[in-house]
């Protein structure tokens, strides 16, 4: 399987979120962290993955006279590089956009769900706003926000750390020639 179409579905980004630190777990761990996606779904999802090598098998037990495989994401093979994605056709982004909104909106009713959630008390955001920037303001942004999640990355799971599933969004949302009052870049209309 193309690894766009591998990693451009929304199950199988919420495996590889669910995955993420550096954790050991077993199929019946993601069906638990993913109740409302059916568990033959889960199972064939994770099938993929590992023949896909985004997924390894770091232990099997014996569990009831059943094999039970631990997984471990592997990182280097769980994402889409700055490469690939400009090799992507627009269709293709259209595609990868919508499988990251259903995998975000499937994680944030699982959230909802959960016994005990409280959005206020988890500092949830879904905030949106528009800024306005030259090129070389957004370069300058985006490599200030690369540098604050970078700073965090490298975070393993303790007992005081719980996961939080962070989305960034960032498009233009005009025309170059609307943002310039109807001028085209020379100045003309």
């Amino acid at each position: 399987m193309d690894t766009l179409d591998l990693l451009l579905h929304p199950v199988r980004l919420r495996i590889v979120h669910a995955m993420s630190g550096g954790r050991t777990r077993t199929t019946s761990d993601l069906c638990a962290s993913l109740p409302d996606a059916p568990k033959t779904t889960v199972y064939r999802h994770v099938g993929l993955l590992v023949e896909a090598g985004v997924l390894e098998i770091v232990h099997e037990q014996r569990v009831h006279g059943a094999v039970e495989r631990h997984y471990r994401l592997r990182r280097e093979h769980a994402g889409i590089d700055a490469d690939m994605a400009a090799s992507m056709s627009l269709e293709e982004h259209r595609h990868g956009f919508a499988a990251a909104m259903a995998a975000l909106h499937a994680e944030f009713n699982a959230y909802l769900d959960r016994d005990g959630a409280d959005p206020t008390a988890d500092a949830v955001g879904y905030r949106q706003g528009t800024v306005w920037l030259t090129r070389r303001e957004r370069a300058e942004m985006i490599g200030e926000l690369r540098d604050v999640l970078a700073s965090r990355a490298g975070n393993e799971p303790a007992p005081d750390r719980s996961p939080h599933l962070l989305s960034v969004i960032l498009f233009p949302t005009e025309e170059a020639s609307q943002r310039r009052g109807g001028q085209q870049a020379d100045g003309h209309p």
